[in-house]
């Protein structure tokens, strides 16, 4: 048996094993393409959250993030949870400790507080309601323009939701590993080479790349700019793997990730979602393990964030 029979022999594994439990395999765009082909549902932080809320299965195995698993978990309490690897963190997550957030909030009583999903559920706990890329300008709009804000823990999405609301919110400095790695050189001298093409790019980057931009938005936001552009030729500057599913969706047009400023590798790519392979899959659903618990007083304050967002987002 060569390697892509193996391959393949593992994802029916994964499939039929799935059927047989009654479980669901959600995968974020940022995951490898092996681990995005055998999953039911593929998508961004929203559209992942909406789809764990919604779903039926008995199991929920989330192939990105821990914090991911947590939404889940809070979401669908009487559902067994599970993770291909427990080490799969985020950066921009871990930016932001939730006892010293929670120690910011109670010296600002006077303030709303947006966060970003992309954070623990003990952060989503102080919470008034919980933001994604796709969605936080929408929401932050919904509130007067005077309205005092909170918004963490990502500095550079802030950043560009004050700038195209006139907006003044407070901002927690915290960032994500792999956005803030991109640079105005390396797109420059992309743009040099493919003098076409469109760029990409999502708002977790800083704001002179930003500035590069044809379309900033969240992953699906440029999936979706991509498919329908009648453009050829994209840069692409976030995580590498919505290379993917653009590629499956475009497969006559041309994408080209942006390379990160401090390598010599040819893509950015998350090392937390690389956790994600087809091998630890099986594991998680063959032996029940890595299981997410989040403690029931925290799930009780996390939940109400959210589920305002997706009423919000509907």
């Amino acid at each position: 048996m060569n390697q892509t029979q193996s391959k393949e022999t593992l994802k029916q594994a994964i499939r039929e094993l799935a059927k047989a439990k009654n479980a669901v395999l959600l995968a974020h765009y940022y995951t490898e393409g092996d681990v995005q082909d055998i999953a039911d549902f593929v998508g961004d932080s929203l559209a992942l959250a909406q789809k764990a809320a919604a779903t039926t299965a008995d199991i929920i195995v989330m192939c990105g993030v821990h914090f991911m698993g947590e939404t889940c978990k809070i979401l669908c309490p009487g559902k067994t949870v599970l993770v291909p690897d427990a080490e799969a963190t985020c950066s921009l997550a871990e930016s932001c400790p939730a006892d010293r957030f929670a120690d910011f909030v109670k010296a600002h009583p006077d303030y709303t507080v947006i966060s970003y999903v992309n954070t623990s559920a003990a952060v989503k706990a102080v919470t008034d309601v919980v933001v994604t890329s796709g969605n936080a300008r929408q929401i932050v709009e919904s509130f007067p323009k005077n309205e005092k804000i909170i918004f963490g823990p990502d500095r550079n999405l802030g950043s560009y939701i004050n700038a195209i609301t006139s907006r003044q919110m407070m901002l927690w400095d915290g960032a994500c590993h792999v956005h803030e790695r991109f640079s105005v050189e390396k797109i420059l001298a992309l743009k040099q080479q493919y003098p076409d093409a469109k760029v990409l790019v999502h708002p977790e980057c800083k704001g002179a790349v930003v500035k590069l931009a044809d379309v900033v938005g969240s992953t699906a936001a440029l999936l979706k700019f991509a498919a329908e552009s009648p453009a050829q030729t994209f840069l692409v500057v976030t995580e590498s793997g919505i290379l993917h599913e653009m590629r499956k969706k475009c497969p006559t047009k041309q994408f080209i990730p942006v390379p990160p400023d401090d390598a010599g590798c040819a893509c950015n790519e998350c090392s937390y979602m690389r956790l994600n392979t087809l091998e630890k899959v099986y594991a998680c659903l063959r032996d029940g393990r890595p299981e997410i618990q989040v403690p029931a007083d925290i799930a009780e304050k996390a939940i109400k964030p959210i589920q305002r967002m997706l009423e919000m987002s509907k």
